[in-house]
């Protein structure tokens, strides 16, 4: 037997027991031991040919364990979840130690410009031109953190890019990464356009919340892209943080802000601006002039994604939401609970679990082929 450290021959020792934790109860096992006396090395062949993890659970059960972190946190996994669906009984400490080191293979694996599964390009929708029609967006979010000795820390952001196919339920594709930020969304976002075949589609469209940055990463990393909408879902929220300092009724603000995001989704970036520019707002408070001055310069910044109108008639998204509504799904659903602090590892590892199973059918079974358990 070759030494998997140094190469060098391992001689057999014996056979060696464990006791692993499979999905249809504890298996007892016999293994065939291998020592190398060059680097000091033992090895077990059968480990790694049954998928068993250090933590003494099957492959199954290491797949269990893993999506049910993925999917609630780790205590609940472990006391409620895993025993009442399927009789395993495993500490919550397993629970988060399995979970993470699939995230850790799955960010690997992907950080290394690979993907799970055969190619399989969809079937792109056409807009109102008909020309067929790609979206590709990112977007930042923040979760809480944990410093030494359990002690709150100043949050961190989780970057998430998605490639999507508008019109089609089920077929998107998310990434998400803590530790590499943004930047590092660029090589496994485009490993999975390139898997769906996004180059087929006769239109690249990209959508963004307006962070900084992520104009740049989406048109460097994606050419084709024809436009980079702002999400109108972000830019309605200033209208409505703008429309509550300059009303202090509830109820009138909220008639405000309604009227101003008509506005901007039916007549566009421009002619919302040459509104707001023409507003009196001298008489007014300091807040509200401050708000006001807040506003405008938002307004001039973006102005360039903003013309709803245009897009609309050619039948793109425009996002409402889209963009948002991948953050919450990957990061927020599952890394923003009451109380939850992380740690930037734990973070980034489970990020990685949450957008492979977040994204379409058959992505996280195809992950299990090939993640060790």
């Amino acid at each position: 037997m070759t030494c998997e450290t140094c190469g060098e021959a391992s001689k057999f020792q014996g056979y060696r027991p464990k006791t692993v934790i499979a999905i249809v109860g504890d298996v007892r096992l016999s293994r065939d031991y291998y020592y190398c006396s060059h680097c000091k090395h033992g090895q077990f062949p059968r480990d790694r040919k049954l998928g068993l993890s250090p933590r003494h659970l099957s492959r199954g059960a290491a797949q269990l364990v893993t999506l049910s972190g993925t999917l609630t946190c780790f205590r609940e996994a472990a006391v409620e979840v895993l025993p009442k669906l399927s009789g395993l009984r495993v500490c919550e400490s397993t629970v988060e130690r399995t979970t993470e080191s699939a995230g850790e293979q799955i960010g690997q694996h992907l950080a290394d410009g690979k993907t799970f599964g055969d190619s399989e390009p969809w079937k792109w929708t056409k807009d109102a031109e008909g020309q067929t029609c790609a979206y590709v967006a990112a977007d930042l979010t923040g979760v809480a953190m944990q410093g030494p000795d359990g002690a709150e820390a100043e949050g961190r952001m989780v970057a998430v890019g998605m490639v999507w196919n508008a019109g089609r339920e089920g077929e998107s594709r998310y990434v998400a990464n803590m530790t590499g930020g943004q930047a590092e969304l660029a090589i496994p976002l485009r490993r999975q356009a390139g898997q769906v075949g996004m180059d087929a589609a006769e239109r690249h469209i990209a959508l963004s919340d307006g962070g900084a940055g992520l104009e740049e990463l989406l048109k460097t990393n994606f050419p084709r892209v024809e436009v980079v909408i702002l999400d109108f879902y972000h830019a309605a929220e200033h209208l409505c943080d703008w429309a509550k300092v300059l009303n202090s009724q509830g109820e009138e603000a909220d008639r405000v802000s309604q009227e101003w995001c008509h506005r901007l989704k039916h007549e566009g970036g421009e002619v919302v601006l040459a509104a707001l520019r023409a507003l009196e707002v001298t008489g007014r408070s300091e807040a509200v002039q401050k708000a006001h001055r807040g506003l405008l310069v938002y307004m001039e910044n973006q102005l360039h994604r903003m013309d709803y109108p245009s897009y609309r008639a050619k039948g793109w998204m425009i996002g409402s939401g889209s963009v948002e509504a991948a953050c919450k799904q990957v990061v927020g659903q599952r890394m923003k609970g009451s109380g939850m602090r992380w740690s930037e590892p734990g973070a980034d590892a489970v990020s990685h679990a949450r957008a492979l199973f977040r994204s379409e059918k058959g992505q996280w079974d195809a992950a299990w082929t090939t993640l060790v358990a």
